[in-house]
């Protein structure tokens, strides 16, 4: 597939293979005001937990943007060195200034203390996560103007949790497109009001931000230079060994990131924030096919919305950026079984966003990566093949120099990656085939992952 052209070039915009128009609706009939801040302006400024608000499939709600508060004193623990973000997203603004040639657009520059940030979290059934959650944002150096709990299908005490922390609840009706379709409810009802000095967090449920990530994103944001600003996350304690193997693979995607200086891949969706006018300008992307899917932020045809969207923002020609002074940490999957499911997600999700967006110059290098990831699949199955044959027909294990010299430069990789976890997880890599258990069972998922991608299997979460 070609290459989108840039907006403004006077050449028309072909419309989408994948993409799908709009069905046509109803005129819609304009409910009566709820309580709750998405649904009454009687709720502007109220400190009061808001009450649910069940937001419906047709008809939104007329939502209203609560004014600024006064920010709260810094907490004593947790925060990141004064002026360090503002220094560094300054740094980034000015370099701006100096070099646009990569031809990428830039936002309107604002200041930082003008912009507001609302936070959406999505929830399914996440009562023993949600409290610490919230109590993240409470915490932060630069609270956010507003949190909104989505309570999507949930049938335990999530709502209720959430409530008397003092944060708005938001329940989805009839939603059957999981994370994806619950955000799109609210945002179809936010983002019309939105203006340009507007940010959208989201984040997941089981999250929880350091105490710098808002204050330090929103001064990325306001330099105009990136349309998001995602998080680098490190795993919770839990999981018994595959909790273990899941911190460290996480320290090791952190470290990555901080050495291609905040050039991430992927906008995750434990806990990104936006600028309003990027995600505005998506939807109306999408209901103009220049990207795939329905005019909604997220496209629930999908099984990683995360990477999709990515992909749709960078195709609209904009900048992302995970810096370092972004951190949170998130849960691990506690068994085999259900990290098995969550990689499989992810590795077909990102294989199938890339087969809707096709080979274009944004996707030249994730295609790349798919392919790195094929061949990695091939060599450590020689590379096991290699060492049974020793084992079994030779008697023991007899690596050829070539294997060696492998085993050596894998061990040293292993090692030195994941050092920011101490001693312990680094005499764990020294092993090597401690870890390899955890390498060789996600080679295995990749591998399943291809051939569901490549025979089209049923998607499913």
């Amino acid at each position: 597939m070609n290459s989108l052209p840039p907006r403004g070039s006077g050449h028309a915009v072909p419309r989408h293979r994948f993409a799908r128009p709009a069905p046509a609706e109803p005129p819609r009939a304009r409910r009566p005001a709820a309580s709750g801040h998405l649904a009454s302006p009687a709720a502007r400024g109220t400190r009061t937990p808001s009450a649910t608000v069940t937001v419906p499939d047709v008809t939104p709600f007329v939502p209203v943007a609560p004014p600024r508060p006064p920010a709260p004193p810094a907490p004593a623990h947790r925060v990141a060195p004064q002026g360090t973000g503002h220094r560094t997203a300054a740094r980034h603004a000015r370099r701006a200034d100096r070099d646009d040639s990569d031809g990428k657009r830039n936002l309107p520059r604002l200041d930082p203390a003008e912009m507001r940030v609302t936070v959406l979290i999505p929830a399914h059934n996440e009562a023993k996560q949600i409290t610490e959650t919230i109590a993240s944002l409470r915490l932060q150096r630069r609270p956010p103007d507003h949190i909104v709990v989505i309570a999507d299908n949930c049938t335990d005490d999530t709502a209720g949790l959430a409530q008397l922390c003092g944060v708005e609840i938001v329940g989805t009706r009839g939603n059957k497109h999981k994370k994806a379709g619950a955000l799109n409810q609210v945002l179809d009802s936010l983002l019309p009001i939105f203006g340009p000095q507007d940010a959208v967090m989201v984040m997941d449920a089981d999250s929880a931000l350091d105490s710098g990530f808002i204050h330090n994103g929103v001064e990325y944001l306001a330099t105009g230079r990136y349309a998001a600003v995602g998080g680098t996350f490190t795993g919770k304690p839990g999981g018994g060994l595959v909790g273990m193997f899941q911190r460290n693979e996480y320290a090791r995607y952190a470290r990555d990131v901080r050495r291609l200086q905040g050039k991430a891949l992927v906008l995750t969706g434990t806990a990104t924030i936006f600028r309003a006018t990027t995600l505005q300008e998506v939807v109306a992307a999408r209901k103009d096919e220049r990207l795939p899917g329905l005019p909604h932020v997220y496209d629930v045809r999908v099984l990683t919305e995360d990477n999709e969207l990515t992909l749709g923002i960078l195709h609209l020609g904009f900048r992302i950026l995970c810096p370092p002074e972004c951190t949170l940490t998130t849960e691990v999957m506690p068994t085999w079984k259900q990290l098995a499911q969550q990689r499989l997600r992810w590795k077909r999700g990102a294989l199938e966003n890339l087969i809707d967006y096709g080979w274009t110059p944004i996707t030249r290098s994730y295609w790349g990566r798919q392919l790195l990831s094929l061949i990695g699949i091939l060599v450590i199955t020689a590379y096991l093949a290699s060492v049974a044959y020793s084992a079994i027909w030779l008697g023991g294990i007899r690596l050829s120099p070539i294997w060696g010299a492998v085993t050596v430069i894998f061990m040293v990789e292993r090692v030195v990656t994941v050092r920011q976890r101490g001693k312990t997880q680094m005499a764990v890599a020294a092993t090597i085939f401690i870890e390899m258990v955890f390498d060789v069972f996600l080679q295995i998922v990749q591998a399943r992952a291809f051939w569901q991608a490549a025979w089209r299997k049923e998607r499913k979460w």
